[in-house]
């Protein structure tokens, strides 16, 4: 299905809207995708992603009429996949592997040696991370949130918000060069 074609996905919406089960199993679908592909990034693998994917398709159906028709669809639904990973997190993690520093240290990755892996690869290493450096390096990295904006979302510092990414990029760093220099698979443990 195409997720391009706006009078599909309106007519979705408004079925979704109305109760419709099949429109809500057909948006599922078509998003389905896009929204694990979102939450995988803030898991620690595929069957929390999917717990994570359910509770945030819940909140879509659930919270449909909030949706604005000037408002990008695909844009709100990640936003709400997104903040359901944190609430995920919250509940699961309780921030531990937390701490609280005043100066981070920026680690540099080369690009050449990410070059080297597939992004699923590198989706593996990220969810080997710690979940604390974990979230904070999705949010600060692919979502494009700011320090403040993390430490707000996620009730920290922002000092540990620069902490948990100088760190989480230190260890991808780490695993990349064992990666790359051992030829080790990042599958197997």
């Amino acid at each position: 299905m195409d997720f391009d074609n706006k009078n599909i996905v309106n007519a979705l919406i408004n079925g979704c809207k109305k109760g419709d089960r099949k429109a809500q199993k057909k948006l599922y679908r078509m998003l389905y995708p896009y929204t694990m592909s979102i939450c995988l990034r803030y898991s620690n693998g595929e069957d929390e992603a999917k717990e994570i994917l359910n509770d945030g398709f819940l909140k879509v159906f659930t919270k449909i009429d909030q949706h604005s028709p000037g408002q990008s669809f695909k844009a709100w639904v990640r936003r709400i996949m997104v903040n359901t990973s944190i609430d995920h997190y919250r509940k699961h993690n309780h921030f531990r592997h937390m701490l609280e520093i005043t100066k981070a240290d920026s680690e540099v990755i080369n690009p050449e040696v990410v070059e080297q892996f597939s992004v699923d690869e590198i989706l593996k290493m990220v969810q080997k991370l710690p979940p604390a450096y974990q979230i904070v390096f999705n949010l600060f990295v692919i979502e494009g949130y700011n320090h403040r904006e993390i430490s707000e979302k996620l009730g920290i510092s922002e000092g540990t918000s620069k902490s948990n990414l100088a760190k989480a990029r230190m260890k991808l760093k780490a695993m990349l060069e064992v990666n790359k220099t051992e030829g080790l698979s990042i599958y197997g443990s």
